[in-house]
């Protein structure tokens, strides 16, 4: 088994208490309080991203630690119910070197199961991971399955499962969330006396992953499908006064930068009766910058604008003109579901967009807090106890 799994984990607390590792500028804590958890430690090494999370939210000084997750000693975090884990993903990304999990910035997640492992009795019932689904292949999937292997040494079965935030908010963002829970070595789900793992939740490829290994200890749950998107990209935008759009040399180096399908799509646009709208993302193709344009209502994925080729473009055609600018920051705080967010004057361009590039889409954390977490501790507060004075966890 290693290390020591299926300890017995302690009563849950009558409060929903979270530690947030990786907080960035705190769209987790955000979703999970709006479903009735409360903050009580908060974690990140970037200065800036603290900055955001200092202007929004009162209470920093209470619960924020600015520290490498590689050095917070254990007895710095508090006993909590919940653990959350965002760690970097530039060593997992399809974008990236494809480090994996021995990478500079992805290594990250062992330093948070060092302090899983370090709170003993002390450790979360529950843990909730995130990170892009880049994640499930890295290293042809070695990397994953030496993560979910970690957990279940420390006693977590684990239940992967991917969301995309555009069935929430107009913006393409998938990402690969696992919710671990504290087990019993006799009640570790049987996958194949349970639910098929594959569903629209669990595509092909995950569901494959979980078939392929089933020496890892899963806790497959049923979930419902997530809502369907209400709002368009239209929606979401800011007053054409409260913007800057660029001049018309630069705009028109970026039309001239598309493809001629592209550009095809944009001239269709320029000719229409109405606005209409799209997203554009410079990336290089064949070793040439390529303007490619998006128009289905949906922005593409918000990134940190690393070199320049992360901003993502505003592209608005119609009555025989276009105009160009880059998103803004309250467009980037709308697409994470953050509408609200309070965002400092002085707080740059670039810092805004590194802070809601590397963070987690809202009302994603509050559906899977509403549809999974806040059930699942329910369940766990109602265990009955076995012969031995442990309690049983509930069935998925």
């Amino acid at each position: 088994m290693g290390w020591d799994q299926f300890s017995p984990q302690p009563a849950l607390p009558q409060t929903k208490t979270v530690a947030e590792f990786f907080a960035g500028i705190g769209l987790v804590r955000l979703g999970l309080e709006k479903e009735g958890w409360t903050i009580a430690f908060a974690n990140d090494i970037d200065e800036q991203k603290k900055e955001m999370y200092d202007a929004h939210f009162v209470d920093t000084q209470d619960h924020f630690l600015l520290k490498d997750v590689h050095h917070i000693r254990v007895k710095s975090v508090p006993s909590v119910v919940l653990a959350t884990a965002s760690f970097p993903c530039n060593d997992l990304s399809l974008a990236g070197a494809r480090m994996g999990l021995s990478g500079e910035q992805s290594s990250a997640f062992w330093g948070f199961i060092r302090i899983l492992k370090a709170m003993k009795e002390r450790r979360p019932p529950l843990v909730l991971i995130e990170n892009v689904p880049g994640f499930l292949t890295s290293h042809d999937g070695k990397d994953f399955k030496m993560a979910m292997t970690a957990l279940n040494r420390l006693g977590y079965a684990v239940d992967p499962f991917i969301i995309d935030a555009a069935r929430f908010v107009p913006q393409s963002r998938q990402r690969l969330f696992v919710i671990g829970r504290q087990n019993f070595a006799q009640e570790i789900t049987n996958l194949h006396n349970q639910i098929s793992a594959e569903s629209e939740l669990r595509p092909p490829a995950l569901a494959s992953f979980i078939s392929r290994n089933p020496k890892i200890d899963w806790a497959i749950r049923s979930l419902p499908p997530p809502p369907k998107k209400r709002k368009s990209l239209e929606d979401l935008l800011e007053p054409d006064s409260a913007t800057e759009w660029w001049g018309t040399e630069r705009a028109e180096y970026l039309l001239n930068q598309m493809s001629l399908r592209h550009r095809k799509i944009a001239d269709k646009m320029i000719a229409g009766k109405d606005w209409s709208y799209g997203t554009v993302f410079r990336r290089v193709r064949n070793a040439k910058s390529m303007a490619e344009l998006r128009v289905d209502g949906t922005a593409g994925c918000l990134r940190t604008p690393r070199g320049g080729s992360g901003r993502q473009i505003l592209f608005k055609a119609g009555k025989g003109r276009y105009q160009v600018r880059l998103l803004t920051p309250r467009e980037c705080a709308r697409l994470m579901g953050a509408d609200n967010y309070r965002i400092d004057e002085t707080t740059t361009l670039n810092q805004a967009l590194f802070g809601f590039g590397d963070a987690v889409c809202v009302p994603v954390i509050r559906w899977i807090a509403k549809n999974y977490l806040n059930p699942l501790v329910e369940e766990l507060g109602q265990r009955p106890q076995n012969s031995n004075g442990k309690k049983h966890s509930a069935v998925a």
